[in-house]
């Protein structure tokens, strides 16, 4: 896992993955609103109502999009000392238990807001600022939620699918 020194070095890669494009959407999206505002209430001392509720969406599904792209390419953050200072081996073992505990924990949170969703469909809440079914907001924790599990699961197939030669396991 390279460090922020290391990380600053890098070559770019220009391939993206899609978790990358709907962050960048988010953020640009973001920007923008954000932006309109403030110049409409330099001028106007009025505000759009719907930024706070359009912006907090946009941050959560800036959030989990990059979550998901980090558990892709299994960037998320660590305890360096006790990743860096054992083997190869103990480095194997705990890239795998991370990815499986955070498979585990997004796809129960995922359930969970399953459960807040159909409860925002059944009893038809609306949205405080736009007054737009809750759900439509909503819908995208669980689905990211499920990404997020679905790269932690790949990420864990990779790491027990990588060869351990004797002299790395010492």
């Amino acid at each position: 896992m390279p460090t922020l020194l290391t990380l600053a070095k890098l070559p770019m890669k220009t391939k993206k993955i899609p978790e990358e494009w709907i962050g960048v959407g988010a953020m640009a999206i973001l920007c923008l609103i954000t932006m309109a505002n403030v110049l409409i209430r330099y001028f106007s001392d009025q505000s759009f109502a719907m930024t706070e509720e359009v912006s907090i969406f946009l941050m959560l599904l800036l959030t989990l999009a990059g979550a998901s792209a980090a558990m892709r390419k299994d960037a998320h953050m660590r305890i360096e000392f006790f990743y860096e200072t054992g083997s190869t081996a103990r480095q194997r073992l705990l890239q795998l238990f991370s990815a499986l505990v955070s498979a585990v924990f997004f796809f129960g949170l995922g359930l969970l807001f399953c459960r807040i969703l159909f409860d925002e469909i059944k009893f038809a809440e609306t949205s405080m600022g736009l007054g737009l079914p809750r759900w439509i907001y909503t819908i995208w924790v669980p689905l990211f939620c499920f990404v997020i599990c679905a790269r932690a699961v790949g990420l864990a197939r990779r790491v027990s699918a990588k060869p351990v030669t004797e002299a790395q396991a010492e």
